[in-house]
């Protein structure tokens, strides 16, 4: 007698399911270029049933990133209200020995060559760095000014808190004019010479969950070499959401707010740069897991770099809306050159597609090894966000 096999129903599971299977050594773990080969062999709901979470990664520059100190109490005590890093301005205004240090503050001896970002580097680096500090003096906190070294040991307490990072989706970058310019995505050269771009495409964090579903406040992240948190949206937060073809929509303009402990980072995953012309900025790398709960979650997860598109924009034009060229998803990016306005124009990547794939494998194993737990959000990201720009009505 024939037994008729019964169809498997959908797939659902639970942030609290996939631990558990962590905890006990059975979770199946795949990155965000393997699944899609996963996909392909298996299919979207065989998949969904056979993996629990893809690890999702960036490596790039990250302007908006810094770090709070606290330096401890001297004898006599003092309140600094004017602070310098390496003579790199930090900001003193918190409290009596706590400041904050952004990474593109520039050091008042070396101008553009270094900056607050370097000096966050030569902190994980195990550098002594150099601590000046001032105070107008008051009856509790009497001394005047103080001038010593410390080390990232020294200090109480010092996390990264990066107000923007993990932009869900950057323009691509050219310049239509005669000159040569230089800017936070690089040197573009005149009359459309070259294209730059800085996202990780198909392993980029915020393209593999593109309406948030799992990410949000209180997420549990891979930061810089250790484990980290989601703290808040990130600035300029905005929910983008363009159909430009069947089957395939444009997603932008997400952010994320990310904190963790500088103490326990590797420079392999925070290194400082400096720009030509424009300044410094940070490197920052950083993975997050996403639990596949069903099998809308892995369609979003076995996205390509032939599906995500972004604009091709003319930095040349100094106005806060520049004109977008034309339309290019990450596969035309990731080849090395691109049709623009009749001509083959060469590309290239600002963030590091070896690093964050190296990332996104470190966060498979740590998942595997059972160090690494998912963490369901607190709350969730809001869904309605204005980008609102400067009202600049002038003062007389």
């Amino acid at each position: 007698m024939s037994v008729m096999k019964k169809e498997r129903g959908p797939v659902g599971k639970t942030f609290q399911e996939i631990n558990e299977k962590i905890r006990t050594g059975e979770v199946v773990v795949a990155t965000a270029e393997e699944i899609i080969d996963i996909v392909k062999e298996e299919g979207i709901k065989e998949a969904a049933r056979k993996v629990d979470v893809v690890t999702t990664a960036t490596f790039g520059p990250m302007c908006s990133s810094g770090a709070f100190v606290n330096f401890g109490h001297s004898d006599p005590p003092i309140r600094m209200n004017k602070v310098w890093l390496n003579d790199v301005p930090a900001y003193g205004g918190i409290a009596a020995v706590d400041a904050y240090i952004g990474a593109t503050e520039l050091s008042e001896s070396r101008g553009l060559e270094y900056g607050g970002a370097h000096v966050i580097e030569d902190l994980v680096a195990g550098k002594k760095v150099r601590l000046r500090a001032k105070s107008y003096g008051t009856d509790c906190y009497p001394r005047l000014d103080v001038d010593t070294f410390i080390t990232l040991e020294d200090l109480n307490q010092a996390y990264l808190f990066n107000p923007r990072n993990v932009y869900q989706n950057y323009s691509a970058a050219t310049n239509t004019s005669d000159q040569i310019i230089d800017t936070y995505m690089g040197t573009l050269l005149p009359r459309c010479g070259n294209v730059t771009y800085s996202t990780s495409g198909e392993l980029s964090p915020l393209l593999n969950d593109p309406e948030f579903r799992t990410i949000g406040i209180g997420t549990r992240i891979f930061l810089a070499g250790t484990q980290g948190y989601i703290a808040w949206e990130g600035t300029q937060f905005v929910r983008n959401k363009v159909e430009i073809e069947d089957g395939v929509t444009m997603y932008s303009g997400g952010t994320l707010a990310v904190i963790g402990d500088l103490k326990d980072m590797n420079t392999r995953y925070l290194r400082a740069a400096s720009f030509a012309r424009y300044g410094t900025t940070m490197f920052v790398g950083i993975g997050i897991p996403i639990p596949v709960l069903d099998e809308e979650m892995m369609e979003y997860l076995a996205v390509t770099n032939r599906d995500i598109y972004t604009g091709v924009v003319d930095y040349s034009v100094p106005k806060r809306s520049k004109p977008t060229l034309r339309r290019v998803n990450y596969e035309e990016l990731r080849s090395g050159s691109i049709e623009l306005e009749g001509k083959k124009i060469p590309t290239a990547p600002l963030s590091s597609l070896n690093r964050a794939r190296e990332i996104a494998n470190v966060l498979k194993e740590s998942i595997e090894r059972g160090e690494f737990f998912l963490q369901e959000p607190v709350q969730m990201m809001p869904t309605k966000r204005e980008f609102k720009p400067l009202k600049d009505v002038g003062v007389e």
